[in-house]
């Protein structure tokens, strides 16, 4: 019975640190899910924007919740292709603007011209000849959008604000 207080004292210091180590992590999801997360973006379709090998990007959440994206604006959005994808694409229009673009950049120079309908945006990578975007599958729902992308991290050399 005498070693029953120091048992006591190491169950409650672990449970104080287990507590501790929850509050962080609920604190690191709310902040990954409604404020800002971090992607990589790799790939040809944003070229010359982005790296082809990849570059890690900050990008904040609450813009696409209220509306606040608009064209030339960068945003992280989940593939209309490919749910478990989250891609990294320029937006050209939102709803009720008139988006003119190339239909086949690399084997001919002719355009359409399409409304994007209400509750969608336009999207298309900077690399228009190799870009998988709204060309191809049309206008995308608002709300795949899942933030907007404002600071590259990495690589070094492009370290700073995304404009």
């Amino acid at each position: 019975m005498r070693n029953l207080p120091p048992f006591l004292m190491i169950v409650k210091e672990g449970l104080d640190k287990t507590l501790t180590v929850a509050k962080f992590l609920c604190a690191l999801h709310v902040t990954n899910t409604y404020l800002c997360t971090s992607v990589m973006a790799q790939g040809p379709s944003m070229l010359p924007t982005f790296n082809l090998t990849g570059d890690l990007l900050l990008a904040e959440r609450i813009s696409a919740r209220f509306g606040r994206v608009g064209p030339g604006d960068i945003v992280i959005i989940r593939s209309p292709e490919n749910p478990r994808k989250i891609v990294a694409k320029r937006v050209k229009g939102v709803e009720g603007d008139s988006v003119t673009y190339v239909v086949e950049p690399k084997s001919s120079d002719r355009c359409e011209t399409v409304v994007v309908p209400k509750g969608h945006v336009w999207i298309e990578g900077d690399n228009i000849y190799d870009s998988n975007d709204s060309r191809k599958f049309g206008a995308v729902p608002y709300g795949l959008i899942q933030g907007k992308v404002f600071w590259r991290i990495w690589p070094r050399e492009g370290f700073g604000s995304v404009r």
